[in-house]
C-alpha cells in the first residue's frame, strides 16, 4: 500500500470534497481517499503508486486544480 497526499484548490464545501473523493476513488488500485477541506489536502492510499497524472486528471474532471 502507498500514501500520497495532494493539494487541491478551489473545494470549499463537503459537495467539492465528495467530489473529488467520488473521481479519485475511482482510478484503478485506489482504496482510500481522505480528504481535509480546510488546507485542500487529499491523501489516496492505494494498491500501488499512482501517477500524478492520473490524480491530477480525476481532480479536474471533479472541477478542481492539483497545485504542483
Amino acid at each position: 500500500m502507498t500514501e500520497t497526499t495532494y493539494t487541491v484548490t478551489g473545494m470549499t464545501c463537503e459537495h467539492c470534497a465528495r467530489s473529488v473523493t467520488e473521481e479519485v476513488g475511482a482510478i484503478a488500485g485506489v482504496t482510500n481517499v481522505a480528504v481535509d477541506l480546510p488546507t485542500g489536502a487529499v491523501t489516496v492510499t492505494s494498491a500501488t503508486e499512482l501517477g500524478a497524472d492520473d490524480v491530477r486528471a480525476a481532480v479536474e474532471e471533479a472541477g478542481y486544480q492539483l497545485t504542483a
